[in-house]
């Protein structure tokens, strides 16, 4: 399947830079599959679209300040993201601007933290061995939110701390956030509580595949990063429990329907444990567990855009995506998102 079929025309004025002024307020077109319709509503209104019995799978990985400002010696700055601890203070890493940072180069952070390029990778990204000190420790004082780069302005705003984040996050990996989730408020989870709807945590860590461009034409050839999750026996059998007794399975996020869909055996069900997925679900894909999906309006050409097509239907996304743009949408991260049903 050619790439250039997942390619969409968007104005720049419809990129949010910024998150809604309060949490919550984000609009929502819902899409349904069956009657091949849309509709225009608000966020809050998700509620009227659940039913009691339903599961709301959420992804509750934590993003950490994986964004980090250095320099050399000779006082040339640098840029490094963070993306997987590879063994025991070495990370893999992207430098930018990389030209400029060869192996042996060392990167000087703050007065105590010194990182040595160990390595080049074959597609560009640096090992930096950050010696005796565990970078973790030390994040939250000299780190920045990983903002998307398409979010064009500086990324130590105290906001981001907060917004990039939702509100139930609890495990601490990943460099991205699971943007669907970062609608809901404490006060949403209740009353989706008070409707009787089942509410069940999974963790998959957002990694760099998130930011990498698909540059291959026949996506099938395109590799997707590796990724861990976790799923817990408690969450494993709420979701086959409600599987069996035909309740609704409702996936808040790609990053959510990706683990779902990574860890689901023959007989369509889900198993609990620790693992690293790369599944990579695009056209023509069969669900085996979700069966409906809140997520957010994603790039052009992404793996996303492509998950998303796969389950509703390329060309019905497509129409939706232009009906959401001719009606001033706020696109991607922090942008306003799309209930499928």
């Amino acid at each position: 399947m050619e790439l250039s079929l997942f390619d969409y025309k968007i104005k720049e004025e419809l990129i949010a830079q910024k998150p809604t002024g309060v949490r919550g307020e984000s609009r929502m077109l819902v899409y349904d599959r069956v009657k091949n319709s849309i509709s225009h509503k608000k966020f809050v209104d998700i509620i009227l679209f659940l039913q009691a019995g339903d599961v709301l799978v959420f992804n509750d990985s934590k993003v950490i300040p994986a964004r980090l400002r250095g320099k050399k010696k000779t006082g040339a700055k640098v840029e490094v993201l963070l993306i997987n601890e590879v063994s025991s203070n070495v990370w893999k890493c992207l430098v930018k601007p990389g030209s400029k940072f060869k192996k042996d180069t060392e990167i000087f952070f703050s007065n105590d933290i010194v990182g040595f390029i160990k390595d080049i990778l074959p597609d560009g990204e640096r090992l930096i061995d950050f010696k005796d000190v565990d970078i973790r420790e030390h994040l939250d004082e000299i780190g920045e939110m990983p903002l998307p780069p398409y979010i064009r302005r500086g990324s130590k705003d105290e906001e981001d701390l907060k917004r990039y984040q939702t509100v139930y996050a609890a495990n601490s990996g990943a460099i991205a956030s699971p943007t669907a989730g970062l609608h809901f408020t404490d006060e949403i989870f209740a009353r989706i509580r008070e409707k009787g709807v089942e509410v069940v945590f999974v963790t998959l860590h957002v990694g760099i595949g998130t930011f990498k461009p698909v540059e291959v034409e026949d996506i099938e050839l395109h590799k997707m990063h590796t990724e861990e999750y976790v799923v817990s026996e408690d969450a494993a059998n709420k979701i086959n429990f409600a599987k069996k007794e035909g309740r609704r399975i409702i996936v808040v996020g790609t990053t959510s329907a990706r683990v779902l869909e990574s860890i689901v055996d023959d007989k369509g069900n889900v198993k609990a444990g620790k693992g690293k997925t790369n599944i990579f679900i695009y056209p023509p894909y069969n669900f085996k567990i979700v069966n409906h999906m809140i997520t957010n309006f994603h790039l052009p050409k992404s793996t996303l855009l492509m998950l998303v097509s796969a389950f509703a239907g390329r060309e019905n996304i497509l129409r939706a995506y232009k009906e959401a743009m001719k009606d001033n949408y706020r696109f991607f991260s922090y942008g306003d998102c799309m209930f499928i049903i």
